[in-house]
């Protein structure tokens, strides 16, 4: 009996080795790919997030998605392991590549100031409070400022393809009909449209101005550079320039948006920074700052001091700022845009001349989207040209 036994059994096993019995469950079908978003994403049994954790994924970590329930995903790690997650923790291919892209482009751009924060803040991929965390700027942490953004909260979040669309079915041929040996009655001639029909349309369907278009809430949004290079974008209200106290005071309610060192004055064995900052009204603003001003250092009051002052203008970064000069990009009053150039001489700023944005800034400096390409200026007559020159030497 034991021997028959031992035989039934390993004939058993043979038919299964050869019919492909596996004690492992089938593994179910991939129907697309996404990239974990935050920095670290809970996988949950359920599709709830108060459910128990099956695994926690970091950003960036490849993910097969195996099933789909509304907003929700079931994604499968490298590993097998297979859970829920919403939508909004997912990135797909496109947004992979512009993240790597943005922290690739910022690299080489100017750094319009040094900002912290009083308490972790999160940073996004994109300027919209639906986009994923994939970083936190810690307590006290140092970030570079790089560029501003305003965006309409409550914004729809960008569409984004985790699922390849399924292609469409090929169409079976079919019996051709029968044409028909009667001919089809002809079709009526439309009727004419009524007198006045341009205005009476207008009437009924008005197009409403640009600026009575009614808004909602706007977010204000800074690309900020970490110390490990990877960029992205914060709540501007969450940070602050580290702008010396002794400069700061004399903000006068207005928001610093960008700060630079352009020269130094010694004052016996004190080294004091010359300090050309930017600021705005408020936040929201389509511009970057409304006004820039240049503080020095006086030995005779041992304080800092005016220098120079410019008010309600339309700027963009970046400014461009090294020892002794500086130049902000200005918006005109027809849109185009303006570099204006300025020269320290002692401890008074003076005018350098005006070049277009694109030409002064150049692609390295800024991306193109905050410069505004313009042909060369048209030459000056002689006259033109001594008033320019006069300027340049007396300011006025």
């Amino acid at each position: 009996m034991l021997s028959r036994s031992l035989r039934m059994m390993a004939a058993a096993g043979i038919v299964c080795a050869l019919s492909g019995c596996s004690s492992k469950p089938a593994r179910t079908p991939v129907i697309g790919h996404a990239w974990a978003g935050p920095v670290t994403l809970n996988l949950h049994t359920e599709i709830d997030s108060k459910s128990p954790t099956v695994i926690a994924v970091h950003h960036g970590d490849k993910l097969e998605i195996v099933a789909q329930r509304r907003r929700w995903y079931k994604v499968r790690t490298e590993n097998g392991i297979e859970g829920w997650t919403s939508d909004r923790e997912l990135l797909d291919a496109a947004q992979m590549k512009r993240l790597k892209g943005l922290a690739a482009e910022t690299r080489g751009l100017p750094s319009q100031g040094v900002a912290t924060t009083f308490s972790n803040l999160n940073v996004h991929t994109e300027p919209s409070r639906q986009s994923p965390s994939f970083v936190q700027v810690k307590e006290k942490e140092k970030v570079d400022i790089i560029a501003h953004r305003v965006s309409e909260r409550g914004a729809p979040a960008e569409r984004r393809e985790l699922i390849p669309p399924r292609p469409a079915p090929e169409k079976t041929k079919g019996k051709k009909e029968k044409a028909s040996k009667i001919p089809e009655p002809p079709v009526p001639p439309a009727p004419e449209p009524p007198p006045g029909w341009l205005e009476l349309s207008r009437q009924l369907d008005p197009k409403p101005d640009a600026s009575e278009v009614p808004h909602g809430p706007l977010d204000d949004w800074t690309l900020v550079r970490t110390a490990n290079g990877e960029s992205g974008w914060v709540l501007t209200g969450g940070l602050y320039l580290t702008v010396p106290d002794e400069v700061a005071q004399y903000a006068e309610g207005h928001r610093i948006t960008s700060y630079f060192s352009i020269g130094k004055t010694q004052d016996g064995s004190l080294q004091k920074d010359i300090w050309l900052w930017t600021t705005s009204d408020e936040l929201g603003e389509d511009h970057d700052f409304d006004g820039y001003r240049v503080f020095t250092w006086s030995l005779r009051h041992h304080r800092y001091e005016t220098a120079y002052i410019q008010r309600r203008e339309r700027g963009f970064f970046p400014v461009l700022a090294k020892a002794g000069e500086f130049t902000v990009c200005l918006q005109k009053d027809d849109g185009s845009r303006i570099a204006k150039h300025y020269v320290m001489m002692g401890n008074s700023v003076r005018p350098a001349g005006v070049t277009p944005c694109a030409k002064a800034l150049g692609p390295e400096a800024a991306p193109q989207e905050l410069v505004t390409a313009q042909g060369p200026p048209p030459k000056k007559s002689f006259a033109d040209r001594i008033k320019t020159r006069a300027k340049g030497l007396f300011g006025k």
